[in-house]
């Protein structure tokens, strides 16, 4: 079975033929900017079904997975007061923080956050996929014999089932971005 991604051009072109839906086949994609074309101009997306007893099943343009999900807007979240680390990494030196920004509750299968540390670095095993995109400072992310350095601007992916330490020289703030969304249960 070939699967075929649906561009913004795609909708747009049957949407100027007058029609009220767009019919996609089994396993083929919309790209965002279809997605919303569609839901702009009134398309409803139907998604044919694999071979079987129902034959098209219908996805309100605007939704994820069948799901309606809202768009999620953190402002000032780089810049937002950060909690205390809820779990006891036995380093009260570090001042470890952090604010979760989007979460499971806002409908996304990922989550982000802004967290921050002092000198010093802790151990954590990541049972999830990480991003960190360093703000402020310097991160340092040690796995095995291999350290990664972040500074202001940078990219840090972390694979699932990583044992890494996260650590910093002076002070590190980074946006964290995390799969799945409910990491901690």
């Amino acid at each position: 079975m070939t699967r075929r991604f649906h561009t913004a051009d795609d909708v747009l072109r049957r949407a100027a033929t007058g029609a009220t839906e767009y019919v996609i086949a089994p396993g083929d994609r919309l790209t965002p900017a279809a997605r919303d074309a569609a839901g702009e101009r009134g398309l409803r997306i139907v998604e044919q079904a694999p071979p079987g007893p129902s034959s098209q099943r219908a996805v309100p343009a605007g939704t994820a997975r069948g799901h309606r999900v809202p768009l999620v807007h953190a402002p000032g979240a780089s810049t937002c007061a950060l909690d205390p680390f809820p779990v006891d990494i036995g380093r009260p030196e570090m001042d470890v923080r952090l604010r979760d920004v989007v979460t499971s509750a806002d409908g996304m299968p990922m989550a982000a956050g802004v967290m921050s540390l002092r000198a010093g670095s802790f151990p954590w095993t990541l049972d999830y996929d990480e991003i960190e995109y360093v703000l402020e400072g310097e991160l340092h992310i040690t796995r095995g014999n291999t350290l990664v350095v972040g500074r202001p601007g940078d990219v840090i992916a972390v694979p699932k089932g990583s044992s890494i330490t996260f650590g910093t020289p002076s002070w590190a703030r980074f946006l964290y971005v995390t799969y799945p969304a409910d990491w901690a249960g």
